[in-house]
C-alpha cells in the first residue's frame, strides 16, 4: 500500500470587501450584477459570475434554470463557454461568484458545483496558469482561492480518454 496526500486547499478569507483590491471589489460588483439578473423561477436560488481576462474583457453569467431541472446551466459554465465562444485562446484572470436566495440569506461563499469545477479546471490547465477564485454570498465572507485545481485535486484528464487506459 502507498499512502498519497494531495496538497491542502489553501484559502484566504477576507471579512471586509475593502480588504481586497479595487479590481477584486469591482468583479464581484459584477458578480452580483449578473447575479440579480439569473433566471431561477423553481430553486429562487441566484448565481452570478463575472470573469476577467487577460486583455482586461470582462464576461458575465448566470445561472439559466429550466422545468426540466438537469437541462439548465450554472452561471460559472455560462461565463466560460460564453469567453471561450467569444474570445477563443483569451487567458482568464480571475472568476468571482457571488450567490444568494429569494428565501434565506446567503452569509458564507457557494462554491461551485463539481461540473463547474471539472469545465474550469479545464480552461485553467489548456491555459496553463492558474485562475484566481473569488467567493461570496450576500453577505459575510469573501473567500479568495489561487487556482481552480486545488478545488479538484483528483479531477478528470485526458488520460483517461485514451484507448486502453483503463
Amino acid at each position: 500500500m502507498e499512502k498519497i496526500i494531495l496538497p491542502a486547499l489553501e484559502v484566504e478569507a477576507f471579512d471586509e470587501l475593502s480588504e481586497l483590491s479595487v479590481d477584486e471589489q469591482m468583479l464581484l460588483a459584477q458578480a452580483t450584477e449578473a447575479m440579480q439578473r439569473a433566471y431561477a423561477p423553481y430553486s429562487g436560488f441566484r448565481v452570478g459570475a463575472a470573469i476577467v481576462l487577460e486583455n482586461g474583457v470582462i464576461v458575465q453569467g448566470n445561472n439559466q434554470e429550466n422545468m426540466a431541472y438537469p437541462s439548465g446551466l450554472c452561471a460559472e459554465r455560462v461565463a466560460f463557454f460564453h469567453a471561450g465562444a467569444m474570445y477563443p485562446g483569451e487567458r482568464i484572470h480571475k472568476l468571482a461568484i457571488t450567490a444568494g436566495s429569494d428565501q434565506f440569506p446567503s452569509e458564507r461563499p457557494i462554491a461551485p458545483c463539481g461540473a463547474c469545477r471539472q469545465s474550469m479546471l479545464e480552461y485553467e490547465l489548456n491555459q496553463g496558469q492558474p485562475i484566481t477564485l473569488l467567493m461570496r454570498g450576500l453577505k459575510g465572507r469573501i473567500y479568495r482561492i489561487k487556482g481552480i485545481q486545488s478545488l479538484l485535486p483528483l479531477y478528470f484528464n485526458e488520460e483517461g480518454l485514451k484507448k486502453g487506459s483503463y
